[in-house]
């Protein structure tokens, strides 16, 4: 079996309006990093029920999820002046549609870190990918997310049983 090609072509690294905030492609040769990270933030991903499965995390674990190269979505590292402080990801749903889900180590919330972040990945997701939609699910109770979200333009779609969908409509 043969590595796959990423469709999308080489990932750049993303600024946003933060100095030394950047977004990078986050790969299997950030295992290490990206599970100490993970580690650390047990108990925050997993308050409200969601990430799971980072909740759950082994260095194995982590390695494999990062070796798999994500066909026609994003998966990038938040980075503040080098180091690994969270994660933002923007999966093809059905192109020019995309999600997206975002988290950062729980002592670097609250500095609209996470927003500049997102706002940079949907802005190079219009320009490169033509993407038209950015969709979002957020576990009702998760004030800080919702409030994330509007800042940058959401706007809810639907409601269930566990949360909320919210959409994103992209200008280019």
């Amino acid at each position: 079996m043969g590595a796959r090609v990423r469709s999308v072509g080489p990932v750049p690294d993303l600024p946003t309006r933060i100095p030394g905030l950047l977004l990078r492609e986050l790969t299997v040769e950030d295992a290490d990093a990206y599970y100490a990270l993970l580690d650390h933030n047990r108990a925050h991903l997993g308050r409200l029920g969601d990430y799971q499965a980072e909740v759950a995390a082994t260095p194995a674990w982590v390695r494999a999820h990062l070796a798999e190269v994500p066909d026609t979505g994003l998966r990038y590292g938040i980075r503040l002046h080098g180091e690994l402080i969270g994660r933002v990801d923007l999966p093809a749903v059905d192109p020019p549609r995309y999600g997206t889900g975002y988290w950062l180590d729980a002592a670097h919330t609250g500095a609209g870190r996470a927003t500049a972040a997102c706002a940079a990945l949907y802005e190079h997701a219009a320009r490169a990918l033509g993407a038209t939609d950015v969709f979002a699910g957020v576990t009702h109770g998760n004030d800080r997310s919702v409030a994330l979200l509007r800042r940058l333009g959401f706007r809810p779609v639907a409601v269930f049983a566990d949360y909320t969908r919210f959409r994103l409509r992209l200008t280019r």
